[in-house]
């Protein structure tokens, strides 16, 4: 049904692009049918909601997002974290618990 009215406004768009230029050359009126359909097409698709996103899709486990235990969290932020679920990469050898300066030089 919704390709239907798609293709009615198309049909339309040509038409009056065909009967804007009836008294001009056949490039003028491939030209006007040609804009006419595209634009008889765009409104036609507005008006069916043809391109329109699905609804989200549910989420399969409970866990809520943004709270970092989602795998989409982790995927979003693999690189910050280098692979580690959120608060449980381990220290780097680097800082003052092992003796190092904490990435401040000395």
């Amino acid at each position: 049904m919704r390709k239907l009215v798609v293709i009615g406004f198309v049909i339309a768009g040509l038409a009056i692009g065909l009967l804007s230029a009836l008294g001009e050359t056949w490039a003028v009126k491939v030209f006007m049918m040609v804009l006419g359909g595209l634009i008889g097409a765009t409104a036609g698709a507005a008006l069916s909601r043809i391109g329109l996103g699905s609804r989200a899709t549910p989420r399969r486990d409970g866990a809520l997002r943004g709270l970092g235990t989602s795998s989409e969290d982790l995927m979003d932020n693999y690189w910050r974290d280098e692979g580690h679920p959120q608060f449980m990469k381990p220290p780097s050898p680097d800082s003052k618990q092992f003796g190092g300066t904490g990435g401040m030089a000395d």
